[in-house]
């Protein structure tokens, strides 16, 4: 027998929701309705009501409304500090940060470039004088190498074969890089050193007994005259300075067709593919007694280096990677003399430009000149030398005649 009564269902259905309980007294609604005792929710659905509170089938008992789901977007949130878990990744604080970090590296880059500006070795080399050349088309640098042993200590003279007490100093690399304005090709010219030629104060003589009376200064001067070009700037690197910026950038990967033994400059190269380092380099691009045209070949060989070393120096490999950039930045910028009118970012130019030079020597009319104040010389052939920088005055493009290339002796 059931312990309900029989109309149990019917308790509840007045007007007043609410049942008479033992002795007529009225009873709590729903307090014999066992659904109360059910899970919240359990219940048939109604339909929502002001208040927060829903009716099944729109009459019945109020049932108390539901917290809303979590998986509501924005719903359930807790207040407060623990609410925040994902405010980070908001596009606002996403832009801020790489906005951050984007000045962070202006200012670094920034940094680094007036740093770097500041160790270039300034000199005031290029002065005007009566009968200097005029502007002319382009740009006109002039780049030497000296053989200063500035920066190198006894052990390094030793093992880099360079000497010690040298008296004065020469330049054993003058060449000169037009870089045109008409978007033509640069053009590279070697200045053998001993190219006779008149130096003012001095008579005639090497080119490059210029620098050893009187630097720089009276080196450009005297290239200018010869020229008819006027120099724009200038730029020059000792022995010490070449060998830290090879080994800076890692080395530089020539092939030579032949192998390269001179006791002179140290050279001990072996014939094929190899990665040179700074001393090694040095004594490449000294050597000269192995060849039957000596300093002519010489020149060429300096140029072909040159190349390959600028063409690395500016790669991608090197100039992304800060661990590479940085040293061989640092390490050519410590060791570079350049004129006063020189900016690092005109330094810049003229590496990318010294990538890919047409190049040549000074046309040639005999190479082994006799004068009587300095031995064997070089004569320059004047008419074709006269072409070919009133063409580069000119931005013209110069003949193909003229080009005689850079190649290794085989």
């Amino acid at each position: 027998m059931s312990e309900w009564p029989e109309d149990w269902f019917r308790a509840g259905s007045g007007t007043g929701g609410a049942s008479a309980g033992p002795g007529g007294a009225p009873a709590t609604a729903g307090a014999g309705d066992p659904t109360v005792k059910l899970p919240a929710g359990a219940g048939r659905p109604g339909t929502a009501q002001p208040g927060g509170t829903a009716r099944a089938g729109g009459d019945g008992p109020a049932w108390p409304s539901q917290p809303p789901s979590r998986s509501a977007p924005g719903a359930g949130a807790p207040a407060g500090p623990a609410g925040t878990g994902h405010r980070w990744l908001r596009p606002r604080r996403i832009v801020a940060i790489l906005c951050a970090l984007l000045a962070l590296v202006i200012v670094a880059v920034a940094g680094m470039y007036f740093y770097l500006s500041s160790q270039l070795i300034r000199r005031n080399v290029l002065v005007n004088y009566s009968g200097r050349p005029a502007v002319s088309a382009g740009q006109n640098w002039l780049i030497a190498g000296s053989d200063s042993r500035q920066g190198l200590t006894r052990k390094q003279e030793r093992q880099l074969a360079t000497g010690h007490d040298i008296g004065g100093h020469r330049s054993d690399t003058v060449m000169i890089l037009h870089i045109p304005s008409n978007g033509g090709p640069s053009v590279l010219v070697s200045l053998p050193r001993d190219s006779y030629v008149p130096i003012p104060g001095y008579g005639d003589n090497k080119l490059n007994a210029a620098y050893s009376f009187g630097g720089p200064k009276l080196l450009a001067e005297t290239v200018q005259n010869v020229t008819g070009l006027r120099i724009d700037h200038y730029m020059e690197i000792g022995f010490g300075g070449f060998v830290s910026v090879v080994n800076a950038v890692g080395g530089v990967r020539m092939c030579l067709k032949a192998p390269l033994y001179d006791r002179a400059s140290g050279a001990r190269l072996k014939k094929g593919c190899q990665t040179l380092n700074g001393a090694q380099a040095l004594a490449y691009v000294r050597t000269r007694h192995n060849f039957a045209d000596q300093d002519l070949q010489r020149v060429q060989d300096q140029r072909l280096f040159m190349r390959a070393l600028l063409t690395k120096m500016t790669s991608a490999g090197v100039m992304l990677n800060p661990f590479a950039a940085i040293p061989a930045a640092l390490g050519a910028a410590g060791t570079l003399t350049v004129d006063q009118g020189t900016s690092l970012y005109q330094l810049v130019q003229v590496a990318f430009a010294l990538r890919h030079p047409e190049t040549t020597t000074v046309p040639i009319a005999n190479a082994n000149f006799y004068t009587t104040n300095a031995g064997d010389a070089v004569q320059w052939n004047s008419v074709e030398a006269t072409q070919l920088f009133n063409d580069l005055k000119n931005d013209q493009p110069v003949p193909k005649s003229l080009l005689t290339g850079s190649r290794q002796a085989a």
